[in-house]
């Protein structure tokens, strides 16, 4: 029976307390809010005191902020190799007369090695072939750290083997065509069959390490903010109707012909290249290397060059495709070595003609070829292969120009160097014949 008087009594007391006429609600027993009682509340608490000062320490932050970043790009930076988490970039920045960035949206790039004097962290993809090899040689000896990613297809490890016990050295087995994961500054993409022989052997396998391997790599520039070059080649431009070619020359080639697995291919990695730098802001290079020879090629690969020297040295004939008057144009490896280091550490996107401008036709080299290795030396002909271009030779006024490049090498020069390491190796029989 008490229970049931507590709450009419509860009740009794709340209409006591209430104006008469005002039915009972929570809400107005709550003091209504006003500007003054506010103001009072801030001085008696202090709270317009701290609200002040936390204002005055805001505005001498964003008022110093800007001297201290001046002061603090002006300083060198510390590096150490390998220090950076993933997705973080290094940039040094050095003033250039109009405060000159690389890249795109003014943003910082880096220097080349020569003037930050910084040791890069590179990667060289097909560094075990003919190519990549003398580049990683060149990029150890200026004392950089070399990462050299190759999956042997026509890359060979007697390549690199003067390398190993480097310790600024590394050597990957890996395909492209599969990602990968690398804390790099600069990115040398070279993997991909280059020769008639090899990139006709599989030429889904060719197509797809020019797609899909470049995608793996730019993406990957991408990802850690590393610069990239591409070796494109001077098949882009096919069979050429403008002579000799210039950069701004579109091309003329079959897009379902027997080669068209490299043409096309490289022509697509450019395209994903320049795409990567408009779109995603990725420091990009491109060079279009034209025929190049020396040390360390494959035997019997089906580039020219490489034939007849091996033809000659085995005293078996030169094999000369269709009348023998094409033309094409011969550089030293050493040259392009120099050309694609001077793309890589320059200002320029490209693309950029590598080439020796000096043109010969087939019977040309032939007869040189005779001169240096056996003058007894005879040639035989055959039928010419399917979309065989009939002129190349580049027009390298631009690489001149913005690079301050031209090959130094003559091919009378180069040949015997060459002739050297083939001899000793087909003498020695330190590899096959190569695929037919």
């Amino acid at each position: 029976m008490k229970q049931l008087h507590k709450p009419h009594s509860l009740s009794h007391r709340r209409d006591e307390e209430m104006p008469s006429g005002q039915p009972y609600s929570p809400k107005s027993l709550k003091h209504p809010r006003n500007l003054p009682r506010s103001i009072n509340y801030l001085l008696r608490e202090q709270r317009l005191l701290f609200i002040l000062v936390g204002i005055l320490i805001g505005s001498t932050f964003f008022i110093l902020q800007p001297t201290l970043s001046r002061l603090s790009t002006s300083e060198p930076h510390s590096f150490i190799p390998g220090s950076f988490p993933t997705g973080v970039t290094h940039y040094d920045q050095v003033s250039r007369g109009n405060s000159m960035s690389y890249g795109l949206g003014g943003k910082a790039g880096r220097v080349p090695v020569g003037i930050s004097g910084r040791r890069l962290r590179i990667v060289v993809t097909g560094g075990a072939g003919f190519v990549g090899s003398h580049l990683v040689d060149k990029l150890i000896a200026r004392g950089n750290d070399v990462i050299v990613i190759d999956n042997f297809f026509t890359g060979r490890k007697e390549n690199l083997v003067h390398l190993f016990g480097n310790p600024r050295f590394e050597l990957i087995r890996h395909d492209v065509v599969e990602p990968i994961l690398l804390e790099v500054d600069q990115i040398y993409h070279l993997a991909c069959p280059a020769s008639p022989v090899h990139y006709k052997y599989n030429p889904v396998k060719t197509i797809k390490t020019n797609v899909m391997g470049t995608l793996n790599m730019l993406g990957l520039a991408k990802r850690i903010g590393a610069r990239f070059l591409l070796t494109s080649t001077s098949e882009v431009y096919g069979d050429p109707l403008e002579h000799p070619q210039k950069e701004t020359y579109w091309g003329n080639v079959n897009p379902i012909g027997e080669r068209s697995c490299y043409d096309e291919g490289k022509r697509t990695a450019e395209t994903l290249t320049m795409d990567y730098h408009r779109g995603a802001g990725v420091e990009v290079r491109i060079a279009r290397i034209f025929n190049t020879y020396g040390p360390r090629m494959c035997l019997d690969d089906g580039r020219v060059v490489s034939n007849f020297v091996a033809q000659a040295i085995r005293k078996q004939p030169m094999t000369v495709y269709g009348d023998g008057k094409q033309t094409r144009s011969f550089q030293y490896v050493s040259d392009l070595v120099n050309g694609l280091v001077a793309l890589m550490d320059g200002e320029h996107v490209g693309p950029f003609n590598l080439g020796n401008p000096g043109e010969f036709t087939m019977l040309e080299l032939a007869e040189v070829v005779k001169e240096t290795i056996d003058p007894s030396a005879t040639i035989e002909y055959r039928a010419n292969t399917a979309d065989d271009p009939h002129m190349r030779k580049p027009d390298i006024s631009k690489a001149k120009e913005l690079l301050n490049w031209e090959p130094k090498v003559s091919l009378r020069e180069g040949l015997p160097l060459m002739v050297n390491d083939f001899r000793n190796r087909i003498l020695n029989e330190d590899e096959g014949k190569g695929m037919k």
